[in-house]
């Protein structure tokens, strides 16, 4: 039998230098596809829970498994690989300074060897439908937090990651925008299939996407809300954002990635 779990934590514990534990056996096992909203008080260990799913931060016990490999003792170059299916939204945009918004986009296709002509199309693409087209060429400490929110989110779907984690993206960002990104994020769920983690304070977006909810608190997860949490449904992706549907987007954008995979 197929084991479809794309997350799994058993008894996971995580500190830093000098802290007590910030998550305290934790286990769960997310599926392949799922779309979870992450939600917990500042501190409660939101961002740590993600840092461990990307192997930024080890546990100090217990066993983490991702695609149904144990990453506890892995060497560099696995973690790397493994990286490499996934993407992460830092809430702090961690952009480049020294590199134009293109460039920022375009940085982990490049390390992916993906020729420039096919870079230029997927960049060029994604800017569009996040809104900054005409920002291509400038440097991104210049705009907006809400535009630079924007660019990191460019820069993490653009390599189709089968897990995408996200530290409050649409925290800096109107209501507009963040219906938006939210419509982005649910057709790369339904249309790629990709798994979403994705925390938030907002109770409006937790009401207005009724996907269920991964809480943090007193250094804990529990989840909330509908037991089935894969691969959202139209309904679900026509809540506020009433501006052109990324269908097409993403049709397009899939047959392009799929052009790369057989270059």
């Amino acid at each position: 039998m197929e084991d479809n779990t794309a997350i799994s934590f058993a008894n996971v514990a995580a500190k830093y230098d000098g802290t007590s534990e910030i998550l305290t056996d934790v286990s769960f096992n997310i599926g392949a596809g799922a779309f979870y909203f992450l939600s917990g008080v500042s501190g409660a260990g939101k961002t740590t829970l993600l840092r461990l799913i990307y192997q930024l931060h080890k546990p100090c016990r217990g066993q983490i498994k991702l695609f149904g490999q144990i990453t506890n003792d892995m060497t560099r170059d696995e973690i790397t690989k493994i990286r490499n299916k996934m993407a992460i939204v830092f809430q702090g945009y961690s952009l480049l300074s020294h590199l134009s918004v293109f460039d920022n986009v375009a940085l982990p296709l490049r390390v992916r060897n993906v020729p420039e002509a096919k870079i230029k199309k997927l960049v060029t693409k994604v800017l569009d439908w996040v809104g900054l087209g005409k920002y291509a060429d400038a440097n991104p400490m210049s705009l907006a937090g809400g535009q630079q929110q924007r660019v990191s989110v460019a820069r993490a779907i653009i390599v189709q990651p089968t897990i995408l984690l996200a530290d409050e993206p649409t925290g800096n960002l109107d209501d507009e925008n963040a219906s938006r990104l939210m419509e982005l994020f649910i057709q790369m769920n339904k249309m790629f299939g990709t798994t979403i983690i994705m925390a938030t304070h907002s109770k409006k977006i937790m009401e207005t996407y009724k996907f269920p909810v991964i809480q943090v608190e007193n250094h804990r997860v529990s989840f909330l809300g509908q037991k089935n949490a894969n691969i959202a449904t139209d309904t679900d992706s026509k809540k506020i954002w009433k501006g052109p549907k990324p269908q097409s987007y993403f049709a397009e954008l899939s047959k392009q990635f799929d052009d790369i995979g057989n270059a």
